[in-house]
């Protein structure tokens, strides 16, 4: 019978093993702590937990995280992390120290069924949803390799915009947010846990009701056909019902929602564009993050020029709308926006559906191994 995994056990889920198992419910909460606040995933070195009750514990759940594949660090101090899951699948996340924060970019699917077009990882597809302990698991992973590289600190900001919409994954996704958020266990504010959506509308619209994050938007263009080339989630739901959820939707942060705009040269970088991204906004309390797009293999999509950009950020600034240029992370390790492919460095020029059929091929090598060794 396979076990299941303590990380994708909530609270109440302890608590009621624990009352079944003859102890007391609180014993369910300090289980909790233990995994999230303190990372530690060996029930034997529950201290406040009795020898018995540990042996069960370790006995009848699965306490493993990702095993890391590879490490890959970047000249900036950022490093993209993959991992590989149980079932030999591969996710990555990216940790980003800086001076004043540690933000973690965690993924919430193995690769993604968006299929937007300047994304490397939206032309994997998707294989399947994490589950909240694989979530959860990035943010022990980073903690503890903030320790092996002396850095005293833990993860202190969430941004979910790694592999996949976080959306298309919703229970599972609010599942390891309100862990994230819970002062008893990880305890990170609710301005510091991000949840990036492509825009799929009915999910927004119960976000908003369930869980107190902050959102952002992956926008990239105003104008609606434009749009829906490029981000197929367009054609099921308009910019029009898009902007009648965010203008419910509750804010969490002093600038409201961030709308994530990718700057494509030739594109959507037009003050045209910028004249429509204003229209759309109006009556949103909204700050627009510019990212030149970050190139990768397979297209020929490539940043605006500075001083276009330039022109764009002054024109939505004028009109008293913040748009900082964001210059992305980890570029020259695939680690940056769009750019998440679940590559090993000797993989790095290599177009995304070829790194999607080289995992498929070592999942099917690992699927027949194992059915080997159960002959």
């Amino acid at each position: 019978m396979t076990q299941v995994h303590a990380l994708n056990m909530s609270e109440a889920d302890w608590k009621n093993w624990c009352v079944a198992a003859g102890a007391k419910a609180f014993l369910g909460t300090q289980i909790m702590e233990w995994m999230t606040r303190k990372g530690c995933l060996d029930p034997l070195q529950f201290s406040n937990v009795s020898q018995s009750l540990r042996s069960k514990l370790a006995e009848e759940f699965a306490w493993h995280v990702p095993n890391i594949d590879t490490l890959l660090e970047s000249g900036d101090g950022s490093e993209k992390i993959l991992l590989k899951t149980h079932d030999n699948l591969f996710t990555e996340c990216v940790l980003m120290p800086s001076e004043n924060r540690v933000t973690l970019c965690v993924s919430s699917q193995v690769g993604c069924r968006m299929a937007c077009t300047f994304c490397q990882t939206g032309k994997m597809g998707l294989t399947r949803d994490l589950t909240r302990g694989e979530i959860i698991a990035q943010i022990i992973i980073a903690n503890r390799r903030l320790l092996e590289k002396g850095d005293a600190r833990r993860v202190t900001n969430i941004v979910f915009m790694g592999m996949g919409e976080p959306l298309d994954n919703f229970d599972e996704v609010v599942a390891a947010c309100s862990i994230m958020l819970d002062e008893r266990f990880f305890g990170l504010s609710k301005h510091r846990v991000t949840v990036s959506t492509s825009g799929l509308v009915p999910a927004i619209e119960k976000l908003g009701q369930l869980l107190p994050v902050s959102l952002a938007i992956s926008l990239h263009s105003a104008d609606e056909e434009q749009r829906s080339s490029m981000m197929p989630v367009n054609k099921k739901h308009s910019l029009a019902e898009l902007k009648q959820a965010l203008l419910s939707y509750p804010v969490q942060t002093r600038h409201g929602i961030t709308f994530e705009y990718v700057m494509i040269n030739g594109v959507n970088d037009s003050i045209q564009h910028a004249k429509k991204l204003v229209k759309f906004l109006h009556g949103l309390k909204a700050k627009v993050n510019l990212i030149p797009m970050n190139p990768h293999p397979g297209t020929e999509m490539v940043a605006t020029d500075p001083e276009r950009m330039r022109e764009f950020q002054k024109y939505l600034a004028d009109r008293s709308i913040p748009a900082p240029v964001r210059y992305s992370r980890g570029q020259d390790v695939s680690a940056a926006c769009g750019q998440l492919a679940s590559k090993r460095r000797t993989e790095l020029n290599l177009a995304p559906r070829a790194v999607a059929l080289a995992r498929r091929r070592e999942w099917l090598a690992k699927k027949s191994e194992s059915s080997s060794s159960c002959e």
